[in-house]
């Protein structure tokens, strides 16, 4: 799966999911159940792994923002 020394791929299937190559997993403690989450900067897409507490903050208050889901919200601020 290497092709360089920083540099790996991974191969996409049909449901638009890749392996985490085993050499990223090990760098950032990635394990089986774990999540992660991709931050989009220009051309590039940065992967980290997410921390349980983070993951369970954002479950805790996601419930309290449907007073922002709306479509009308969804129009008003859909651009920014």
């Amino acid at each position: 799966m290497a092709i360089a020394k920083n540099k790996l791929t991974s191969k996409v299937t049909q449901k638009y999911q890749a392996t985490i190559p085993q050499v990223v997993r090990e760098k950032l403690a990635i394990e089986k159940g774990d999540r992660v989450i991709f931050e989009i900067q220009d051309e590039k897409v940065v992967l980290k792994k997410l921390s349980p507490v983070d993951w369970e903050y954002l479950e805790s208050v996601s419930a309290t923002l449907s007073e922002w889901s709306s479509e009308a919200d969804e129009e008003a601020y859909g651009d920014l």
